[in-house]
């Protein structure tokens, strides 16, 4: 009885066991299809992450400036492959990761570069942009600190009428040349020539904006131009990206530097857009933007964008990185621009 009993039960675990694994192929093979359907999401969710950034300028402006909005953010979307990688490893995905290789490839090639080490010309120039904020409370600090870096050029945006004077008295024995048009100004180590008022004002906006200027720079190295400009500020609105004033703005700069006679030029300024934005494509260009460094300065909270920029003509800046806070909500940057002898004087 008892060896009956005992070939019973194992009858009856042997076939537990055998419905079990009958009952588990089907169940494995629905995990595997679900796991697989959960992999081709990721996997196409990769795919579209690097298409936008390989090709982020055939996203259409027409609706809403869609393509301005997204590249004004366009580093950012390097987020995704972590965040991808992550879930594929949690939906034990194989597919998934594979595919991120192309969007990581994608950022690379597109960003790569700014991480690299500076590389040093035969000339250099070392400057500071920074929007000043016309709600700072510290000028005088603020051009203290700006002059701590020791750059041979400071270009300042948001000038108020009563802090012109506070900027200039802490400036005056470190920068003895300096010029203001309107609400942007130039601080300089070397003299300055041919100061002019620099037109980039949209229509539609009325008179008494002034936010540009140009000079001529009296370098150990030769004659540059200088430009300092801040160009319209943009808005998320329900419309979409309102960016129409800033972009008009851009194409005037664009124009000036074009007709500009001097070979070498640096433009110094707030332009209210990053350098991956077709709308100052005008612009961008006819310049070459940093070689090397992300320098995000805006808002000097949280940021999240370089909308503050240094660009030069017949030269190449070879770094660009940010200071610490002013009373600004910009933070402000600073650059080394470079150029060889063979280039010209």
């Amino acid at each position: 009885m008892g060896g009956a009993l005992a070939q019973r039960v194992g009858e009856g675990e042997t076939g537990s066991g055998a419905g079990g694994t009958a009952c588990g192929a089907p169940r494995g093979g629905r995990w595997r299809a679900a796991t697989a359907g959960r992999g081709r999401v990721l996997a196409s969710l990769a795919l579209l992450t690097a298409a936008v950034l390989t090709f982020h300028s055939a996203v259409p402006n027409a609706v809403g400036r869609l393509g301005s909005l997204l590249e004004a953010f366009l580093p950012w979307l390097g987020l995704a492959v972590p965040l991808l990688l992550v879930a594929a490893l949690v939906r034990r995905s194989a597919v998934a990761p594979v595919a991120l290789l192309l969007p990581a490839l994608a950022w690379l090639g597109q960003f790569g570069g700014l991480l690299l080490p500076a590389e040093h010309g035969a000339h250099e120039l070392t400057v500071v942009q920074h929007n000043a904020s016309d709600e700072n409370r510290d000028p005088a600090g603020t051009a203290d600190a700006l002059a701590g870096a020791a750059p041979e050029l400071i270009a300042l945006e948001e000038l108020t009428p009563s802090a012109v004077p506070a900027y200039a008295q802490a400036l005056a024995s470190r920068y003895p040349h300096h010029a203001v048009e309107g609400t942007v100004g130039l601080w300089s180590k070397y003299p300055l020539t041919g100061v002019r008022r620099l037109d980039i004002k949209p229509t539609g906006i009325g008179e008494g904006w002034n936010r540009g200027l140009r000079a001529g720079v009296s370098t150990p190295h030769g004659e540059i131009a200088v430009y300092v400009a801040h160009l319209p500020s943009v808005r998320i609105r329900p419309s979409g990206f309102a960016s129409q004033l800033r972009d008009e703005s851009a194409r005037l700069l664009g124009a000036a530097v074009a007709a500009e006679p001097v070979d070498r030029v640096v433009l110094l300024g707030d332009l209210n857009g990053t350098v991956d934005d077709r709308g100052l494509a005008p612009v961008t260009s006819r310049m070459q933007v940093p070689q090397r460094g992300f320098a995000l300065s805006w808002p000097a909270s949280f940021p999240v964008s370089r909308i503050d920029q240094v660009l030069a003509r017949s030269a190449a800046v070879a770094d660009i990185r940010t200071l610490p806070a002013t009373g600004s909500d910009h933070l402000p940057v600073f650059a080394r621009v470079s150029w060889d002898p063979a280039d010209g004087s």
